[in-house]
């Protein structure tokens, strides 16, 4: 906890009262208990009172349920990672106090129900215990046969009374949470709230209120990566999708069946994988930009199809939000190891777009962003993200919908003739003509599979293949002319040049500010346009003596992960190394510094 000043000393058994600037919180028990929904409120609160907010969670990949924590980091100032370590942990169990009170920063406060976890005294002396009976007075406080499955809303009162939480602002979202629900299910969250938030009242003997937050130009949104990238599609002007269910991309395929009929459009569950590409490259030849996505395993199932809508230069977005792996490896924990896939899964020489947000708010940016790039290029667009942006929670400027929304819808003025595969553009892109659309010239193009002429009939042709591989090619290459190379954050020049990709960026960029304050030579570049990647970076790396690519993957057999490797190959340069992991966990600003200090060259001291 940033702590600013003591407004209010303890007297008379009352709590003193302390200013923060920011806390990090851990909330910790099994995921039957309601876990993510405590972290949802405090998320949410903090995103309409003009504070920013970032969170981090965990979740058992066993339907029976097991340990789950969600973390929430809320500050009155710019917010960049989950943080590394919790200034208040709450234990509801016995294995949620041990495995992790050493998340706790030292000097912290744990918070435990007394019904289940009994305290080890030796770590008395590093944290302050508050024991309170969660479990018994939830029970109390809402009685009847629901036992303690109150206790998460009973908790959410502790921490409005620890914190001073706006109490009226989360009243409301108690009620937004329940609606549609019977009446008595708000009547008995409210009372478990008001439960939490009285009986903290004497039992702390610390409180703490935040700093005014600065003023923001336009109201914050709270969301999550995938509801973002959901929305930004719609707003984009998609209207037709198909998804088979996977963790943890679903969540994007439930709100786009959810929310596309409201516009017009329609989402359809298909029997697997392969069907609904097909269907979504069907829809997308037919006039209509087209989703479908997937988690690691489902994308290996689409490469073929991915091929066809490639050859036929149909445009197409894949959403590839990534789990860990191989196989069907640990479903809920994140890693960045579908690179490869993303960029070269398939057969043959079949170039595909690639890019990947930052964060939740660049989720609903990147994907208006990978709507215009497909529809242009008349090419599949994989927007790849990951577990962590996927479910973690952050607060944004609302979009400028007026400004941002578009229709999409395909344009059927007659043309007098068409060659869907030209090969006199210059740049190997042409504007489409759909399906429909009346040709005056009699000359209606078609679509296969196979290599084709320019109007698509299939040809042996050697030449004509070779020339159809460049077109296809060129289009790629025109739009790395198009994008605007990433921004150092930092100095351009120095010793340490951090390169990070997805949910990286957060805690590369704390890892910055940290290291400067310290002193070192550190700066970071982070990579949103993966294939192709924009022009100009090799400037970028020749300005530093060290460039270490972080991300979530293995080290594969050379010591450098899956960017570091396609950065490797287009820069042949040495100098770029990997800072790679695969514990299922996002990085730590700690991690990633000590793990770049531990591969510099014994003997110099600073970064």
């Amino acid at each position: 906890m940033s702590e600013a000043t003591i407004s209010n000393p303890s007297s008379g058994g009352a709590p003193k009262i302390s200013k923060i600037s920011e806390a990090v919180i851990r909330i910790a028990g099994n995921s039957q208990d309601g876990i993510q929904a405590i972290g949802g409120f405090l998320a949410r609160l903090a995103g309409r009172s003009e504070q920013e907010v970032m969170t981090f969670m965990t979740i058992p990949a066993t339907i029976s349920g097991g340990a789950s924590i969600f973390q929430v980091r809320i500050g009155s100032g710019e917010v960049l990672s989950a943080g590394d370590e919790a200034d208040v942990l709450l234990a509801f169990y016995q294995h949620s106090y041990e495995g992790h009170l050493s998340s706790v920063k030292k000097g912290g406060m744990v918070v435990y129900d007394s019904d289940h976890v009994t305290p080890n005294p030796e770590f008395e002396k590093d944290y302050r215990h508050i024991g309170l009976p969660i479990s018994s007075r939830t029970v109390e406080a809402i009685g009847g046969t629901a036992k303690d499955k109150g206790k998460n809303i009973f908790t959410l009162g502790l921490l409005a009374k620890m914190f001073d939480l706006n109490v009226p602002k989360i009243e409301k979202l108690i009620h937004e949470r329940f609606t549609g629900k019977d009446e008595s299910i708000v009547k008995n969250a409210l009372a478990a709230f008001h439960a939490g938030y009285s009986f903290s009242v004497g039992h702390l003997y610390e409180t703490f209120q935040f700093i005014d937050a600065k003023q923001k130009d336009r109201p914050q949104i709270v969301m999550n990566g995938n509801e973002a990238l959901g929305l930004g599609l719609i707003a984009a002007g998609v209207r037709f999708g198909a998804g088979y269910p996977i963790t943890p991309w679903s969540d994007i395929m439930e709100l786009l069946r959810r929310e596309l009929p409201k516009y017009g459009g329609m989402f359809i569950q298909c029997e697997d994988e392969i069907a609904s590409i097909s269907m979504a490259i069907g829809a997308g030849y037919a006039g209509k930009v087209a989703v479908t996505g997937s988690s690691g395993p489902g994308i290996s199932l689409k490469t073929e199809a991915l091929g066809w809508a490639i050859m036929a230069e149909v445009p197409l977005i894949v959403v590839d939000v990534q789990r860990g792996g191989p196989s069907t490896g640990m479903p809920t924990n994140v890693e960045q190891s579908d690179l490869n896939i993303a960029c070269y899964g398939g057969h043959g020489d079949s170039p595909r777009v690639v890019i990947a947000p930052a964060n939740v708010e660049d989720c609903f940016y990147m994907a208006i962003e990978a709507v215009n790039i497909a529809k242009k290029y008349n090419v599949p667009v994989i927007i790849i993200t990951d577990q962590a942006i996927a479910t973690r929670i952050e607060a944004f400027e609302e979009p400028n919908l007026e400004k941002v929304c578009q229709d999409i819808s395909p344009d059927l003025t007659p043309v007098a003739d068409y060659k869907p595969y030209d090969l006199s553009t210059p740049d190997g892109y042409n504007p489409r003509v759909v399906p429909g659309t009346r040709i005056m010239s009699g000359k209606y193009p078609i679509a296969t599979g196979l290599e084709h002429d320019e109007y698509g009939h299939p040809t042996g042709s050697p030449q004509l293949h070779m020339k159809m591989n460049a077109k296809r090619r060129k289009k790629l290459q025109a739009l790395a002319n198009e994008i605007v190379p990433p921004k150092v954050y930092g100095p351009s020049e120095g010793n340490v040049l951090l390169v990070g990709w997805g949910s990286t960026e957060g805690p590369i960029r704390e890892a910055v500010d940290r290291a400067r304050a310290a002193g070192d030579s550190v700066s970071s570049l982070h990579i949103r346009h993966i294939s192709p990647l924009p022009n100009g970076l090799e400037e970028v790396f020749a300005g530093f003596n060290h460039v270490f690519v972080v991300e979530m993957n293995d080290e594969g057999l050379y010591g450098y992960g899956q960017l570091g490797g396609l950065l490797r190959s287009r820069y042949c340069d040495p100098k770029i190394r990997g800072l790679t992991k695969t514990d299922g966990l996002t990085f730590k600003v700690k991690e990633i510094l000590d793990r770049a200090k531990g591969t510099i060259a014994t003997g110099i001291r600073k970064l």
